[in-house]
């Protein structure tokens, strides 16, 4: 009796591999699951901050004001004309439009940094004619393939945590910007009316001397005045006309500077101004010093740089550690030209380990950058606080003193005037020499060029405050 023989094994097709075989597929998913498991052991880093004690209250003295300061704080100097100019710089400042973009980039930097968590997928194809040695053949291909790296300490997380950071920070400098621009606005617009009133306070005193010298030269000529009282007259007067004209070239400068920070042409005039004695000094409540971490966002541009450094720390860190990628792949080709039909096709998954053995201490050397780079960021968050705290004293300091000193001067140029207009009619009746009328001129201009700077200094000074404060800006605001 014969044996039949036993039976052959039938050719399996892909879909047969995918479903006959589940042992490789099952400890595939098994080692994936251990996998994500394993992934809840991210490398974190903690959030380190420098120790700074704050003092309870500040030095200098300070106002109390009826409200907090507003974001809008030019508009408490009481000038339409610099609300307008504050407006257009903030539309179309070419510095603004600068930091702009960096946010900007920052939100593309995140974007970046976020797509490295989600796999990635190619896509490819070619089709070709082949000729070898006389035997002629064609073929076409497409193949779709897939990578994924798992996130086992969190490297790829950590990395986006940083670009998040970062765009935080950015976008508390574009604030920064903001403040530092208003700032400016203000400091040269008033600057621009402050030179014009000198201008106009030295020709006014130009127009004395030359009355003065008439009544000299009216004397001189009936012989009641010396040839020495002319001659100091007219080196008066030319004395005066000399000083006229570098205040002039200072007055075009200053609204040139004024003009290319709106994103202007140099040459672009400006409208005549409200007089320095119009505008409104504002009182400004600067709070307490601890309140002064949230209110600057310079301070919070440091705690995001601070919080992006731990991120890269810990990112350094998880580098050091084994990676895990997973690729999947499906091909399929033809020995015709341009067609698929009586294909041949592949499906492949597969996953990888890696780890480095030997860099020569790159990753390692990458760790240590980082905490270099953290305690750098540290130190510099210290000196930004302790900067802040005495820009405040500072500005606190002079909005006191001058305004002392303006009204100090203004009791100046009272006496001033007085004593010149005495000295003049004691001079024409021939009480009193030339000497006491030059002496009485001086005094004049210098007494009304200190109290137009004088008010300049009030003016810049409220600026300051308002710039060392954070401008009304309120951190989560």
């Amino acid at each position: 009796m014969l044996t039949p023989p036993p039976p052959q094994p039938r050719p399996l097709s892909i879909h047969a591999l995918a479903t006959k075989r589940p042992r490789p597929t099952r400890r595939l998913a098994l080692g994936l699951l251990a996998a994500s498991i394993l992934g809840g052991c991210a490398v974190t880093e903690p959030l380190v901050r420098p120790d700074i004690a704050l003092p309870a209250a500040w030095s200098e003295p300070s106002a109390s004001a009826a409200s907090s300061i507003a974001d809008t704080w030019w508009q408490g100097f009481g000038s339409p004309q610099l609300d307008a100019l504050v407006a257009e710089a903030m539309l179309s400042a070419p510095d603004l439009r600068i930091q702009a973009e960096r946010v900007v980039q920052a939100e593309l930097a995140l974007r970046q940094a976020g797509a490295s968590l989600l796999p990635s997928l190619a896509l490819g194809g070619g089709s070709g004619v082949h000729n070898a040695e006389g035997d002629e053949s064609a073929s076409t291909s497409a193949s779709l393939n897939a990578r994924y790296e798992i996130d086992l300490w969190g490297r790829l997380a950590a990395t986006r945590d940083a670009s998040r950071a970062s765009l935080a920070a950015t976008r508390f400098d574009h604030k920064a910007a903001r403040l530092s621009m208003a700032a400016n606005v203000a400091t040269l617009w008033f600057q621009g009316l402050t030179l014009a009133e000198r201008v106009d306070i030295a020709r006014q005193n130009l127009a004395i001397a030359e009355r003065v010298l008439r009544v000299v030269q009216a004397r001189y000529d009936h012989g009641a005045a010396s040839a020495l009282d002319l001659s100091q007259q007219r080196s008066t007067v030319l004395a005066q006309r000399k000083a006229i004209e570098p205040l002039e070239v200072s007055l075009r400068q200053t609204r040139s500077a004024l003009a290319i920070l709106l994103g202007h042409p140099p040459q672009t005039g400006f409208a005549a101004g409200a007089r320095l004695a119009e505008l409104h000094v504002p009182v400004i409540d600067a709070g307490l010093p601890s309140e002064l971490l949230l209110r600057r966002p310079d301070i919070a541009a440091n705690e995001a740089a601070l919080a992006a450094a731990a991120a890269n720390l810990a990112a350094a860190r998880a580098a050091l550690l084994p990676a895990i990628s997973l690729t999947a792949g499906a091909a399929t080709s033809s020995a015709e030209l341009l067609a698929l039909a009586g294909r041949n096709s592949v499906l492949s998954l597969s996953a990888a380990l890696l780890q480095t053995i030997f860099d020569g201490g790159r990753l390692a050397a990458d760790v240590d950058i980082q905490r270099s780079r953290q305690r750098e960021l540290v130190e510099a968050h210290r000196q930004t606080v302790l900067t802040a705290l005495k820009e405040v004293e500072d500005a606190l300091a002079n909005t006191a003193r001058d305004a002392r000193q303006e009204s100090a001067q203004r009791e100046i140029l009272t006496e001033a005037r007085r004593s010149l207009r005495l000295s003049e009619l004691r001079y024409r009746e021939g009480a009193d020499g030339l000497l006491a009328v030059l002496d009485a001129q001086r005094a004049l201009f210098a007494a009304q060029d200190q109290l137009v700077q004088l008010r300049l200094a009030r003016l810049s000074g409220a600026v300051d405050l308002y710039r060392a404060l954070g401008g009304g800006w309120q951190a989560g605001g």
